[in-house]
């Protein structure tokens, strides 16, 4: 499940190397003071001009940090504890247990839903609580056999294709072992606080139908099913293969034990990587977004559409507002989830067709995907983009700069302009600030890319471009200096 990045944390799970606590160490071993005179010391081991009030101040700071990181570690940890506990006592959820999900789902001739929830996640954090308690979807749920999966160590990739930067996914199966559906909402994602589970209950209500009438739905659904993949589990992608096992250690430290879903997509970027292999676009664009077609979702119903943006994909095809998307190439549509799946498997270039409702008949709309039309997905808020800035951007994050800034700053129509927003401090996401670049700084050119361009359409093109290592020539504006520097793809 996904996890919360952190700008400059060096270390995979997301917490600080050792440094702070090994120079706190440092400190009170050596430090010592060094002037007898009345008025300001100086501690030895820190330098012989370093004031004793800026000493003490880092010190207090960097125990602060330490403090909250250990802190924020214990939180995680005992909320996976917590999870467990609360949900062993439940009778509707079973727990972190595919195969006894799948044969109870037999056993009673109801569909499987599995939500799987990466529980020290903050995000997703109001949906989640809202599915098990929610009054609202109680009914709902006991037409269910409803599972709670905590981990993806051990699931079967074949099956278990979804988005993976999210912390909350759900995926509704027949006891046949087919998938009727996905869903998962990236409102819930960016709001830990939204707690509204409409969307979900929208889903599961078609879900429900599909099941129900499965006789004439089965034969259609093979357009939402999962393919072959190069590993079976994610245990067995190398970068996790020998670090993580099929069980969580409930008896020691049971995060670190646990493998989130967004390590998958990491995990597969950094093997072909490291074949200094092109990484496939599907990996880079993941589970697009409808906007990036130019339909516009309703948050509530995913499959109704709010609007079209003019000159979209979208709107060549003839979608209208209040459209309602019934299936594409035949598969049913439940949620935007579904939506983002039929658009994550499209080839490039391909032509789909989508049925809509609107009004009272429908409609059949042919969609064509021409060249290039994945690069139009924004993956600025994933958590898998921050693995792809150390990559291809030195760790840094790039902002767009409007046009009005664009002038301010006078920069050329076919610059870059973008912003350098934060630069990483750590490890492989501080490769930029060792090549020079510094927050705030304009980057305006960099070698083989031209004109303007977003943060998502680079990183793509120069991970597509540069399989291999290197350094490209690039020029940023530093104020009212234009400096060369070079570029570290990693």
């Amino acid at each position: 499940m996904a996890g919360t990045p952190r700008l400059g944390l060096g270390s995979p799970s997301g917490y600080p190397t050792s440094r702070p606590n090994l120079l706190i160490l440092w400190f009170l071993r050596t430090g010592r003071c060094k002037s007898r005179r009345t008025g300001i010391h100086h501690l030895g081991g820190l330098g012989e001009m370093v004031p004793v009030t800026r000493i003490v101040a880092v010190f207090i700071a960097i125990c602060l940090v330490s403090l909250a990181f250990a802190d924020e570690k214990n939180r995680r940890e005992q909320a996976v504890r917590d999870d467990k506990k609360n949900l062993a006592i439940d009778k509707r959820w079973l727990y972190n247990d595919i195969d006894a999900g799948f044969a109870e789902a037999k056993k009673v001739g109801k569909p499987l839903l599995i939500v799987l929830r990466c529980v020290p996640c903050k995000a997703c954090t109001g949906i989640d609580e809202g599915v098990l308690s929610a009054k609202e979807l109680e009914e709902q749920l006991d037409q269910f056999v409803c599972l709670r999966l905590i981990n993806a160590n051990a699931i079967d990739l074949s099956k278990f294709q979804f988005d993976y930067d999210l912390s909350f996914s759900t995926l509704i199966f027949h006891p046949d072992g087919k998938l009727i559906a996905r869903y998962g909402s990236w409102q819930h994602q960016l709001d830990e606080s939204e707690t509204s589970t409409k969307s979900l209950q929208a889903a599961l209500s078609k879900a429900q139908k599909i099941f129900a009438a499965w006789d004439s739905h089965k034969d259609n659904l093979e357009p939402k099913q999962g393919g072959p993949t190069p590993f079976q589990l994610p245990i067995e992608i190398p970068g996790l293969a020998g670090k993580y096992s099929r069980e969580l250690n409930w008896e020691g430290n049971v995060v670190q034990s646990c493998v989130h879903c967004h390590q998958i997509g990491d995990a597969y970027r950094a093997w072909y990587r490291k074949k200094e292999e092109v990484i496939p676009k599907e990996l880079i664009y993941p589970m697009p977004d409808p906007l990036t077609i130019g339909l516009k979702m309703y948050q509530e119903v995913g499959t109704r559409i709010r609007d079209v943006q003019p000159g979209s994909i979208a709107m060549t095809a003839g979608f209208q507002k209040g459209d309602e998307i019934l299936a594409i190439d035949g598969a049913p549509i439940v949620s935007l989830a579904d939506i983002a799946w039929a658009l994550h498997r499209s080839s490039n270039p391909q032509n789909s067709v989508w049925t809509i409702q609107r009004g009272a008949e429908n409609l059949a709309l042919e969609v064509e995907l021409k060249e290039g039309w994945r690069s139009n997905t924004d993956i600025a808020s994933r958590v898998g983009t921050w693995q792809m800035r150390a990559m291809a951007l030195g760790g840094m994050v790039l902002k767009s700069l409007d046009e009005e800034k664009r002038k301010e700053m006078k920069i050329e129509s076919d610059d870059l302009g973008l912003l350098v927003h934060a630069v990483g401090e750590y490890g492989e996401h501080a490769a930029a600030k060792r090549a020079g670049f510094r927050k705030g700084d304009v980057l305006l050119s960099i070698e083989g890319i031209s004109g303007p361009i977003d943060e998502s359409r680079l990183i793509g093109n120069l991970l597509r471009m540069h399989p291999k290592a290197t350094q490209l020539k690039a020029t940023v504006l530093r104020l009212q200096d234009r400096i060369d520097l070079s570029l570290p793809i990693q």
